[in-house]
């Protein structure tokens, strides 16, 4: 990681327990890293490895048990359910396996209503929602609703709509989980391209190998801990920050 380059995203230990009725599941074992504004990370590893735990922690979604996450140089753990609800609406966007779109609001009304509900003017949100609309390719399709796109447009859509109020990050959870590997391939380059595009630093958990080496560093979660995807070595709870593979991008 190039240390001239002030991180984004600066988390130190971080453990997370569930306590599933009859033992305490150790999900997170004390994970440290660094993420650069802009950069673009991929995380992948085996169901129940702890994936989308870290990056709801990451979004505010839940808390960490110990531990510190800074994203801006401002600490999110610990902060109230309000603080919170701030933080995810201002400052992060989401995209899910399922795209979560309002069935009767057209593609351009769901983009355009987060920022038009955050305060945004109307004008200015339509036109926004439109420019990121046509950065995924969808400016035909602006007037359709859900069930009148197919599996990959509704992804592109909700891909959209997670950049409409300019967040610093964005988290993509299995983004293309539930499309066939052509959608799966377009959502992923028209993810990637439209957050390098605009400057937003990208996290996306997936199984998915392609989509995975799309991105500029790689971690793997692996029992609860962080391991280097190029050496495979594991990183020591609470040690320093990871290294993780740069691609080639």
């Amino acid at each position: 990681m190039n240390n001239t380059v002030k991180p984004l995203i600066r988390a130190e230990n971080i453990v997370k327990n569930y306590d599933s009725g009859v033992e305490e599941l150790h999900i997170l074992k004390g994970i440290s890293f660094e993420i650069e504004a802009g950069s673009s990370v991929a995380i992948t590893g085996e169901s129940g490895s702890g994936k989308s735990t870290l990056l709801n922690i990451l979004g505010g979604l839940d808390h960490c048990d110990s531990g510190s996450v800074q994203v801006g140089g401002m600490e999110i753990c610990g902060l109230s359910e309000s603080s919170l609800t701030g933080y995810r609406s201002r400052r992060v966007g989401f995209i899910f396996q399922f795209h979560y779109l309002l069935k009767d609001f057209t593609a351009l009304e769901n983009v355009m209503l987060p920022a038009y509900m955050a305060g945004m003017k109307k004008k200015e949100a339509l036109e926004k929602a439109r420019a990121l609309l046509s950065d995924v390719r969808m400016e035909d399709r602006l007037k359709h609703f859900p069930s009148q796109l197919s599996g990959g447009e509704r992804q592109r859509v909700a891909v959209a709509r997670s950049m409409v109020n300019n967040p610093d990050l964005v988290l993509a959870d299995e983004p293309t989980g539930n499309l066939d590997p052509g959608n799966s391939a377009v959502v992923a380059e028209l993810l990637y391209a439209s957050a390098e595009k605009r400057g937003k630093t990208l996290i996306v958990v997936t199984h998915d190998e392609t989509v995975a080496r799309r991105a500029r560093v790689r971690y793997i979660l692996e029992g609860g801990v962080l391991v280097s995807a190029g050496n495979g070595d594991p990183v020591p709870g609470g040690g320093p920050a990871v290294k993780p593979e740069t691609g080639s991008r």
